[in-house]
């Protein structure tokens, strides 16, 4: 059995993670570049925890300027078998207001200049994204959530908007009419990285506001996100922390298959494949990787 590490990148407003016992830095280096920042490592109970700042601490780095890819990979080499992405969002309908936490099931990805997989030129590889989000890995925070008494909506679309500027009207009206339930600036790529480095990943969405597609709530301003947004992290490390507690000590297989999401994912002949590349992958895909014949 590999032992269960989680994962926890904080997103706006979650800069730390109090209540780490045994805390120290991991002095990682990630061939994709530079991560948001250090990764701290603890535990909480029994649970060894990685955490990292998805923005930095102080809030350096926007949305567009995150090294996806580097957060990934450095999760993936400190041993990181399930992440909980912790991010701000609106909200698309009047049953979610500001103050909710949803736990989405699917996203859908509207940027444009992010690097989105570690696969490509020298090696191609194809991982199935039509469930992104690991059930049991929800499950887990769902009933940490109920136990802390903090209510959670199950399910949802996350819609990921390239940023940093909010919606338009006319945008959030037309993602509105699609259905989705949130909007956020930072679950894509992230998710897809998760999958290809075979890591469960899960989000819990914090609403902050309404977008802009409301009549009540027609301008989106930093001022009433920041607000709103100092309630949802206190009550977000509770659920962290008890998740925390009560998680498995082994990992679990995922019922959507993202522990090895790489099984036969790889397209490119051993033959053909880039040395370079290969060298990059060790971490994310070193298991199907270094597979005799693979």
């Amino acid at each position: 059995m590999t032992k269960a590490i989680l994962g926890v990148i904080g997103g706006s407003g979650v800069y730390d993670l109090p209540g780490l016992e045994d805390l120290h830095e991991l002095v990682l280096t990630s061939p994709w570049g530079e991560t948001s920042d250090v990764l701290r490592a603890g535990r909480i109970g029994p649970t060894e925890i990685v955490f990292l700042p998805r923005h930095g601490r102080g809030h350096r780095l926007s949305p567009s300027d995150i090294n996806y890819r580097a957060n990934i990979d450095a999760m993936k080499r400190a041993g990181v078998t399930d992440i909980v992405s912790l991010s701000a969002c609106g909200s698309f309908r009047e049953d979610l207001p500001p103050g909710t936490f949803v736990l989405v099931d699917q996203y859908v990805d509207r940027t444009h200049k992010r690097e989105s997989s570690f696969f490509g030129k020298g090696c191609v590889a194809h991982v199935s994204m039509a469930h992104p989000v690991g059930p049991r890995l929800c499950d887990h925070i769902a009933a940490a959530a109920q136990k802390e008494r903090v209510p959670i909506t199950r399910g949802g679309t996350y819609v990921t908007m390239e940023g940093p500027q909010f919606s338009s009207l006319a945008e959030s009206l037309s993602y509105k009419a699609a259905g989705y339930s949130v909007i956020g600036m930072t679950a894509m790529p992230e998710a897809k990285l998760a999958r290809e480095a075979e890591i469960t990943y899960a989000t819990l969405a914090m609403v902050t506001d309404f977008d802009c597609w409301h009549p009540d709530h027609d301008v989106v301003d930093v001022a009433s996100v920041i607000a709103v947004m100092h309630r949802n992290i206190e009550k977000a490390k509770l659920i962290v922390a008890r998740l925390a507690r009560d998680f498995p000590r082994d990992r679990e297989d995922c019922p959507v298959g993202s522990h090895k999401a790489l099984e036969h994912a790889i397209m490119t002949a051993p033959s053909a494949r880039d040395p370079l590349v290969l060298a990059k992958l060790d971490a994310v895909a070193g298991r199907v990787l270094n597979k005799r014949g693979s």
